[in-house]
């Protein structure tokens, strides 16, 4: 039976050393886990910031191309609001030049009016002071046969 004692003192030797395998697998088990959940978290941290940078390119992209699509609507517009000003503005300046145009017309009829008027009025002045002469003429005439008259009876009656 010798041999029995040696199996079972063998054996809880054995056992104990099995027990210190199994916790040492366990061991570097649980550190190979924990390794790998490092790594993993380490991973995902690294990706998370990739991620964030990424989105955060993305946006800055995303703002870039909606700030020109926007510049291009409002340049749009502006270009749109130019040519109605620009139609108004040529409108209005027609418009102008056609008063202008309209006023010169009358001035130059005025000017035909007042030069006509003027002539009218010197013409009539001299018949005036032809009627007057006339008529200065006629009193003179009479004023000199009144005055013979005068004198010959003057001397008839001397």
């Amino acid at each position: 039976m010798p041999p029995k004692k040696h199996l079972l003192a063998a054996t809880p030797m054995a056992a104990e050393d099995e027990l210190l395998l199994l916790q040492k697998r366990a061991l570097a088990e649980e550190e190979a886990a924990k390794t790998k959940g490092e790594m993993l978290r380490q991973f995902l941290k690294e990706k998370l910031a990739k991620e964030k940078h990424s989105s955060a390119l993305n946006l800055h992209k995303l703002n870039a191309q909606w700030r020109a699509v926007l510049r291009e609507a409002k340049a749009k517009e502006l270009r749109q609001d130019v040519e109605i000003l620009s139609q108004t503005f040529a409108r209005v300046m027609d418009g102008k030049d056609s008063i202008i145009e309209s006023l010169g017309t009358d001035l130059e009829e005025a000017e035909k009016q007042h030069a006509q008027a003027l002539r009218s009025h010197l013409h009539n002045v001299d018949r005036l002071l032809q009627l007057q002469r006339c008529r200065l003429h006629c009193l003179q005439e009479g004023y000199e046969a009144q005055l013979e008259a005068l004198k010959e009876e003057f001397e008839a009656e001397r």
